[in-house]
């Protein structure tokens, strides 16, 4: 392995099913005032709402609530927060839902105390809090992001239509999280296809990258087996409790910085799928999907070696009597075949971009080095019109 790295995750992870129960012993270690952040009311239709409320009562905690955040959490619902923490004085932030309630809840933690204004300091300047930070606490109902055990906190600003990450550090990450694969079990099929295309994506931005023997990428490469292998038998039967389980573990595992470590990791998937997502509000996942196979098809000469590795590895393609190059886009020709067989977004028209927003995605797009392609700005453009007009492989 190259470089030199530190490695650090102090969130407790309590998983499984039954797993609300260890709820109580970690309410224990925080004061008596709970802000509960979650979303649209499906916690309170699957009956989570209830069960939460219950075990912080029973512990003698007195609840205050942040509702309806949404999907791409905003900057003015962010701003709305802070009001209602600075009004209630939380000693905890307690997400109860999916990625999007996390990373609220972290984007918060670090806003209600701060002297400045948060988006400018975090999501602008990209600077650390100096301020007194809450605890945060997730519980989680939806699987795909991992944001149940980073740092991240992604916040649109729907004014400049800016859709922006900040990855904080240990001091921001929550103090645990509970991880009940059943409650979890509600979700649309749309839902599920998005978040575990969200995980798998996570795995390659970080594996499409550097050239060494690194273990990072044997971890990479058995996580992505993993999550092919349970997401079909999540998406033949979606009560499958070890399927499900399985994604919502590969899901926390995929983000929690492990397999980034020993590598200059790309994200470039995602930064053109977060100028989409500032445009469009569509779901993350299927942002990412939309623009995967224009990206990896585009970016695949310049790594050619590690695409025909993840040919053979992940995809077991056979490779006698093949050019690296053959086995390369075989891989990549399953890639799309399994994606489409999840029911994902392939072409971003069908997110609701126009051709004419295309250029405008492409100027809002973040340009990151790391990975194999280092595109230009025209680069980005090429690759949204080769997925816009569904000019996507050779299948």
């Amino acid at each position: 392995m190259k470089g030199l790295f530190t490695y650090s995750n102090p969130v407790r992870v309590h998983f499984g099913e039954g797993s609300l129960s260890r709820l109580g012993e970690e309410l224990d270690r925080f004061g008596g005032t709970v802000l509960m952040v979650y979303g649209q009311g499906s916690v309170k239709r699957n009956g989570v709402y209830d069960e939460v409320v219950g075990i912080l009562k029973g512990r003698g905690k007195r609840v205050e609530e942040i509702s309806g955040v949404m999907p791409n959490p905003t900057l003015e619902k962010l701003r709305e927060g802070i009001a209602v923490a600075r009004g209630c004085d939380p000693d905890l932030i307690l997400a109860v839902g999916g990625g999007s309630c996390c990373d609220y809840a972290k984007a918060l933690s670090v806003s209600v105390h701060c002297e400045e204004d948060p988006w400018d300091r975090y999501f602008v300047r990209f600077q650390e809090p100096d301020c007194e930070i809450i605890p945060v606490g997730c519980v989680l109902t939806m699987s795909g992001t991992g944001s149940e055990m980073n740092g991240g906190a992604v916040i649109t600003d729907t004014a400049s239509k800016r859709k922006v990450a900040h990855i904080f550090g240990d001091a921001v990450m929550p103090r645990f999280s509970i991880l009940d694969p059943m409650m979890a079990m509600s979700l649309s099929g749309y839902q599920l296809s998005a978040g575990i295309y969200d995980t798998f994506n996570h795995i390659c931005e970080q594996y499409f990258s550097g050239d060494d023997d690194c273990v990072s990428d044997y971890l990479a490469e058995g996580l992505m087996r993993s999550v092919i292998h349970s997401s079909e038998a999540a998406v033949t039967d979606p009560t499958d409790y070890e399927a499900r389980s399985n994604l919502m573990w590969a899901a926390s595992l995929a983000l929690n910085t492990l397999i980034s470590r020993g590598k200059p990791t790309d994200w470039m998937v995602h930064m053109i799928g977060k100028a989409i997502g500032g445009y469009t509000d569509a779901t993350h996942g299927m942002t990412l999907s939309a623009v995967s196979m224009a990206y990896y098809r585009a970016v695949m000469p310049h790594g050619l070696h590690r695409f025909s590795r993840f040919a053979q590895e992940v995809w077991r393609v056979d490779s006698e009597g093949k050019t690296e190059q053959r086995i390369a886009e075989e891989g990549l020709d399953r890639m799309e075949e399994w994606m489409r067989g999840l029911g994902l977004v392939m072409r971003v028209r069908d997110l609701g971009v126009t051709e004419d927003m295309l250029d405008a995605l492409a100027d809002a797009t973040t340009i990151t080095k790391g990975g194999y392609g280092n595109l230009s700005r025209d680069d980005v453009r090429s690759i949204l019109e080769r997925s816009f007009r569904g000019r996507l492989s050779s299948l």
